[in-house]
């Protein structure tokens, strides 16, 4: 009897590294799959934050972001919105996280610019030389003397659901200050 004892221990022992095997390759499995995928979509946002807050002197925050941009060698990106837009939190998050953030960070500072129902800050789009009219988010590059080296007219970001994260980064790399 003791040796049955014994030859079960050794099978349970056997058993439980089995397992352990399986479910340290599973853990490793799933992370070789999580690596980032540049040809995926930018990704959904649950959460709607308030990026676009109603009492915000967006002026002023230009004027600040134009002044810090000088000073460490970026670019402003002008971000057109409102808090009901989908596609500008879509992509808000796609300007936080993965490479797409890296490069944002390294190179621009981000403004919002609250459009409210359409009818807020018109003389900035104006300023910009810019349009709504084929949608929301609108991303306007500025260089640090507030000069607009690019303006998504024709409403490139406004489906920023369905952009691929590889576009995002190359669009960030194509503005960023040269050199950089």
């Amino acid at each position: 009897m003791p040796h049955r004892i014994e030859l079960m221990k050794t099978f349970f022992r056997s058993l439980i590294f089995v397992f352990a095997v399986l479910l340290l390759s599973a853990v490793s499995f799933g992370q070789k799959r999580a690596a980032p995928n540049d040809d995926a979509l930018l990704e959904p946002v649950t959460i709607k934050t308030d990026l676009y807050p109603a009492d915000v002197d967006a002026k002023k925050e230009i004027d600040e972001a134009l002044k810090l941009a000088a000073a460490e060698k970026k670019r402003v990106l002008l971000i057109f919105g409102g808090n009901w837009c989908y596609d500008c939190h879509v992509l808000d998050r796609a300007l936080h996280e993965g490479e797409a953030g890296k490069v944002a960070r390294k190179n621009f500072l981000l403004v919002h610019v609250d459009i409210g129902e359409g009818d807020k800050n018109l003389d900035l789009v104006k300023k910009y030389k810019t349009t709504l009219d084929k949608g929301v988010p609108v991303v306007v590059v500025l260089n640090t003397d507030g000069n607009s080296l690019y303006s998504s007219d024709d409403g490139e970001f406004e489906a920023a659901r369905k952009m691929m994260k590889k576009d995002l980064v190359a669009f960030l790399r194509r503005w960023k200050v040269t050199g950089q």
